[in-house]
């Protein structure tokens, strides 16, 4: 199973760096207008952010469901293909797409989780960055057209989704009691632990939309940027090697640390922009904000709500897909109007989400003290 499991998260990465790194540029080089490629891949976030509520509305994630969300993502990246050249098309085919990928991870995060562990989780997990990393070294090589992304985006998909159907079969019984769970997760009740959560996300829209942009209006060069996002990965490699001895800790403390430390990232980027030294700091905090902080979440959400399934579908959803997707917007229009200032606003989104979880803490440990009493 582990094997499988460091497949799937290897090529569906890979998936996922096709889609960021290669196919705005796709677009862009097919004629389509900036604000048609913003509509386009807006509509994924957005969708990733909606289907976690059809199931708390009565729809089951079963084995059949799984496999039909599988064969959604082959056929949007299939469609991809056949619709480069229609807006409307593209746009369906990526909220296809959006779909797929939604409803993929968390049910495979879980089986992770129970099968590894999470201190082993991050040993498998690592694959995934690998395959990010991977496929823009090569495809950089060999992106001579539109329709070698296109493919690569269909060969990655069709790999994915076998391997996802194959692990979902020798994992039933986790699927099964996931169908027999009530829903425990009140979203407005814990406000707390998921803005948190979620505004940790939106202060990553400077990092994942700008940086680039950002550090090159500064005067760094395009080759040194890119190794500055190469270095993150590898530190994000690292980490999710070797993390397992600090998940044996309070893993809200974890997420409280994270979400400081990210803050204090984001403000040496406002501060030192031109300092490779400290830009090069900077990115190994990656290994903390998104590698340890991401293990942590989806660990300390695995152990805090029964309906695990849900739980991660929701903070897939609600963190990567809306927090992706206000992010984005937010940081647009801060480097559009106030760019000297856009990892300043970074800055405040991560230390909200520090004091959004600090406030979590404070409430569990008011609920655990008058359950003692």
């Amino acid at each position: 199973m582990s094997f499988l499991l460091a497949i799937f998260y290897f090529f569906y990465f890979s998936i996922i760096g096709v889609y960021i790194i290669f196919l705005p540029k796709v677009l862009a080089m097919s004629g389509y207008a900036a604000s048609e490629i913003g509509i386009i891949f807006a509509a994924g976030p957005l969708v990733r952010f909606l289907v976690p509520f059809a199931f708390i509305k009565g729809l089951k994630l079963t084995i059949g469901i799984f496999r039909i969300a599988l064969l959604i993502m082959f056929l949007s990246s299939l469609a991809f293909y056949f619709s480069l050249h229609d807006f409307y098309m593209l746009l369906f085919s990526n909220i296809g797409l959006g779909i797929g990928l939604s409803l993929t991870l968390p049910y495979i995060e879980l089986i992770s989780l129970n099968y590894l562990g999470k201190e082993e989780y991050g040993k498998i997990r690592l694959w995934g960055s690998v395959g990010f990393i991977l496929v823009a070294l090569v495809l950089v090589k060999y992106l001579s057209s539109g329709d070698v992304a296109l493919l690569y985006l269909l060969t990655l998909s069709f790999v994915t989704a076998l391997t996802a159907s194959l692990i979902a079969s020798k994992a039933k019984n986790i699927l099964e009691k996931t169908l027999h769970v009530d829903n425990d997760i009140d979203l407005l009740k814990d406000w707390k632990l998921w803005a948190g959560l979620t505004l940790m996300q939106v202060s990553f829209g400077s990092f994942y939309n700008f940086f680039t942009i950002y550090e090159t209006d500064y005067g760094i060069s395009l080759d040194m940027t890119i190794y500055l996002w190469s270095f993150g990965v590898v530190v994000e490699v690292f980490m999710l090697y070797y993390q397992g001895r600090f998940l044996r800790n309070n893993l809200l403390y974890i997420l409280q640390l994270t979400t400081f430390v990210t803050a204090f990232r984001w403000f040496l980027l406002f501060m030192f922009p031109q300092n490779l030294v400290i830009l090069f700091f900077s990115q190994t905090l990656h290994a903390l904000s998104f590698a340890l902080f991401h293990s942590a979440a989806i660990s300390y959400l695995f152990h805090l709500y029964k309906h695990k399934s849900l739980a991660q579908q929701f903070f897939s959803g609600i963190t990567y897909g809306f927090g992706a997707f206000l992010g984005a917007l937010i940081a647009g229009y801060v480097y559009e109007l106030y760019p000297k200032y856009l990892f300043l606003s970074a800055t405040a989104l991560a230390f909200l989400a520090f004091i959004c979880l600090n406030l979590w803490s404070k409430h569990t440990k008011t609920a655990s003290n008058l359950q003692l009493d």
